[in-house]
């Protein structure tokens, strides 16, 4: 029709694509006050080089790590952060933060000592049969516990004496294997809560070294507690300091003896395991924990001079004799 303008038909005019921002060189999240995690660790993806600028589709690209030898740069104070290893492995330690390249959680290097020595943590399986002292000719049902124990010098093994209290039949297994070895028990230490095994059986002896023996440790001192306890079928580590050094009353000899407290976990099925200091030398035997609503995480540790008196005591007599421990602790 005539009057009617018509317009023409055809391709807008092409604009000019959006601008990209600058890719930064380096990381500059606040590497100051956070602790590093993979997703502020890895490099941005840098855009692609085709002018397209259409949605990528299908799977997201993932972003690669850091790869070696990298380098991240504080805009702040100008520090640099070098990668020693593209994946699980700490990063320098800028103002004793730690970055890192993998999500998973860090070991303290008082638990990463200890590793060697998980070897030598076994798992003890008691079969108890209680004495009727109302009717002695008779005796009670039969139960069934586990706990902690470790390998020590001389192919002998300790854990607890109320692991073993009233044994009919005592078995051990080693970590990683499902065999079960009978063992002997040497000597029951009633007042100090020390129990001495061993096993016949070569084979239990093969490939596990005995863990050596540290000093007393002091206040605040880091501890890992190493066990088997109720939760699980795999080993438990769990860690804490030294909190208090005392004289304790234990509970299964009502004597009262030194002994270490400690926040570390300490649950059924712990009972005889080893506790570790930094350098990855036993400072004790957890024995007991106190159970109440009001308290968390307030356990107990057998501390090295009274096991190393327990064994000389054994050495000498060849059995425990029942001498008077506390008069011995406080001479020396």
């Amino acid at each position: 029709m005539a009057g009617v303008n018509k317009r023409k038909r055809g391709r807008k005019p092409k604009s000019d694509p959006p601008s990209t921002p600058d890719i930064p060189t380096s990381t500059s999240a606040h590497i100051d006050d956070v602790v590093f995690s993979v997703s502020n660790v890895e490099l941005i993806d840098p855009p692609p080089s085709s002018t397209s600028h259409r949605p990528r589709r299908g799977r997201p690209r993932k972003t690669p790590l850091l790869p070696e030898n990298s380098k991240l740069t504080n805009p702040k104070n100008g520090k640099t952060l070098k990668v020693t290893s593209p994946t699980r492995r700490l990063i320098d330690k800028p103002n004793g933060i730690a970055a890192l390249i993998s999500s998973d959680t860090t070991i303290t290097n008082a638990a990463a000592r200890v590793v060697p020595a998980m070897d030598a943590v076994v798992k003890v399986f008691c079969v108890h049969t209680e004495p009727n002292y109302s009717l002695p000719w008779q005796r009670k049902r039969q139960y069934s516990s586990s706990s902690s124990g470790f390998v020590i010098k001389g192919r002998r093994v300790l854990t607890n004496a109320h692991s073993v209290e009233h044994y009919t039949q005592v078995k051990l297994k080693k970590r990683g294997s499902d065999t079960k070895y009978v063992a002997t028990v040497l000597a029951i230490g009633t007042e100090c809560d020390i129990a001495l095994l061993t096993v016949d059986d070569d084979e239990f002896w093969e490939g596990v070294s005995p863990v050596e023996f540290g000093d007393l440790p002091a206040l605040q001192d880091a501890v890992t507690v190493v066990g088997y306890p109720i939760g699980g079928d795999t080993i438990s580590v769990t860690s804490g300091v030294v909190s208090r050094i005392e004289i304790l009353s234990y509970v299964h000899g009502s004597t009262e003896l030194l002994g270490l407290q400690i926040d570390a976990a300490i649950n059924s099925g712990n009972s005889g395991g080893p506790a570790f200091n930094d350098k990855g030398n036993c400072v004790g035997i957890a024995f007991q924990s106190l159970k109440h609503e009001d308290v968390e995480n307030i356990g107990y540790v057998i501390p090295t001079p009274v096991i190393t008196h327990f064994i000389k005591d054994y050495e000498k007599n060849g059995a425990y004799t029942v001498i008077h421990i506390w008069l011995q602790l406080q001479d020396e």
